[in-house]
């Protein structure tokens, strides 16, 4: 899952410049073919991640594996910008479902210690090639047309399904115990997608607005109260105990800002190449190439890393490097020098990803039992998707700022709130430096409510 989910944001992210001319879609508009999906990916985990965890791993992937396959489909053949911010967002929900699922089933097949770091560093490799594989599909699809990178997903997402219908095993595996907590479910649910939507609307709407102000005390509201119902519900959607997880925090810190900041990036990049630059689809792709190969050479390394240097050593060292990246891209301007900024700071960027997106999984779902490894995946993708969609909102109210005419000071203005973000994320990484080993500090019917 994590392949496809790679290979669609980058081909997706490459044909946005295309969609845009296509279409008629103005760059606030634009923004909703990337938020459309993360408004589902994003407001959907905690249910999915849980629903893996009660229903069965395996029944729930496949399932929304091809909910994900038809979505695809859809994407790729309509004809209006609205239908195709619908199927993205249909096709969120179905890789919030899937994603989770996904990663519960490694997390649960290998035990925690070196075999579950190797096959998380591998499952990074599948990721890191999934999407330097979309950059150069998409750069040659969006020569011949946008439509096709959407519509190449549905091929790879069916050969999946059927891969899985062999591969994964049938029978009866370990479920968690305890109903369907419905209220939490809803309360959580409604809670992130009002986040995700008054955030990604903010910009058009004014983030000093009555409605955006509302709409965020809303969502504290409905926060506040699927807090208030989960201390009481016998079978929580979400076990509030492994929050006190200060790792488990620190990973789903360290994944909001690594996912926000690029996926911001990446999006004012390809605003930078293709329409300042003048770049096609193809050269701009290549661009962003050097730090996908970095990350898919290098991650099956990531899990003997781990185990040697420790995950958090790993992650604020790939901190810094996000960090370095955006700082290089700063000095963009109208004749940018290959060897001297774009590939150097695309290279810095692969070698963030490299050492911190293993290390965040192997440190999210270490010391969460079994029955919790799906909503522990959950916890970490919702970091992951609600970030990018803050920033990306954030970036585009920038860019935006500036009317319908881009300037270098404004790309400059835009990535300054990546490069902030990222040094916050090398700040915190390094808390966890000086924190003891990991060490139980109370449990609860087994589980554990504390590690440092």
């Amino acid at each position: 899952m994590i392949f496809l989910d790679a290979l669609d944001v980058s081909m997706v992210g490459v044909a946005l410049p295309a969609i845009q001319h296509d279409l008629g879609l103005s760059t606030s508009s634009l923004q909703w073919v990337v938020s459309g999906y993360v408004l589902g990916y994003g407001g959907l985990l905690l249910l999915g991640g849980r629903t893996a965890d009660l229903l069965g791993r395996r029944r729930v992937f496949l399932v929304a594996l091809g909910v994900f396959a038809i979505a695809s489909l859809l994407g790729g053949l309509v004809d209006d910008g609205t239908l195709l911010i619908v199927a993205r967002f249909v096709k969120g929900v179905g890789a919030a479902f899937t994603a989770p699922a996904a990663l519960s089933i490694i997390t649960t097949t290998f035990p925690e210690g070196p075999e579950r770091n190797k096959a998380l560093s591998i499952f990074t490799a599948c990721g890191a090639s999934g999407y330097s594989l979309g950059l150069v599909l998409s750069g040659l699809l969006t020569e011949i047309g946008w439509r096709w990178t959407l519509l190449m997903p549905v091929p790879v997402a069916i050969i999946a399904l059927v891969a899985a219908l062999k591969v994964l095993p049938r029978g009866e595996e370990e479920r968690a115990e305890g109903g369907h907590d419905l209220i939490g479910a809803v309360l959580i649910t409604a809670s992130m997608l009002l986040l995700v939507f008054t955030v990604v609307q903010a910009p058009e709407a004014g983030w000093a607005s009555v409605r955006t102000i509302g709409s965020l005390v809303a969502v504290a509201a409905l926060l506040g109260l699927f807090v208030f119902a989960e201390l009481r519900m016998k079978h929580p959607l979400v076990r509030l105990g492994i929050l006190r997880s200060g790792s488990l925090v620190r990973a789903n810190l360290g994944l909001l800002i690594l996912m926000g900041s690029y996926v911001a990036f990446q999006f004012v990049a390809m605003q930078y190449f293709q329409n300042l630059l003048g770049w096609s689809a193809l050269g701009t792709a290549l661009a962003f190439l050097p730090a996908g190969l970095l990350v898919a050479i290098t991650s099956t390394k990531m899990g003997d890393f781990a185990d040697r240097f420790g995950t958090t050593k790993l992650s604020t060292i790939g901190a810094a490097a996000l960090a370095g990246g955006y700082a290089m891209f700063l000095g963009i301007d109208e004749r940018p020098s290959l060897g001297g900024l774009v590939i150097p700071g695309m290279l810095l960027l692969g070698i963030a990803f490299a050492l911190s997106f293993a290390p965040l999984n192997i440190q999210a779902t270490n010391g969460v039992n079994d029955d919790e490894q799906g909503l522990a995946s959950g916890l970490l993708n919702t970091s992951g998707q609600v970030g990018g969609a803050i920033v990306l909102a954030v970036v585009s109210a920038v860019l935006s700022s500036s009317g319908t005419t881009l300037s270098i000071d404004t790309l400059r203005s835009a990535i300054v709130v990546s490069l902030v973000l990222a040094l916050v994320g090398v700040a915190i990484s390094a808390t966890g430096l000086r924190a003891r080993k990991p060490a139980v500090a109370e449990q609860e019917d087994g589980k554990v409510l504390e590690t440092v």
